[in-house]
């Protein structure tokens, strides 16, 4: 089985000094025991409503398989 990590462009995130401004990237989340990433991606959905809730646009989440 594998494990799959998910990332987003979207959403905001503050450095501890809010002087300065962060691009970065966001964790979505994290989901183990998959076979597929669009298996990994339906479970993500499936365990964590506040994903759609909060508007995350799904098609731009960038997925890596951890090994």
């Amino acid at each position: 089985m594998k494990k799959y990590i998910f990332i987003t462009k979207e959403g905001q995130t503050i450095a501890p000094n809010e002087s300065i401004e962060v691009n970065n990237m966001q964790v979505v989340g994290v989901v183990e025991n998959v076979e597929s990433e669009d298996t990994a991606l339906i479970k993500l959905l499936k365990e964590n409503p506040w994903i759609i809730d909060a508007e995350f646009n799904i098609a731009e989440f960038i997925a890596y398989e951890i090994l």
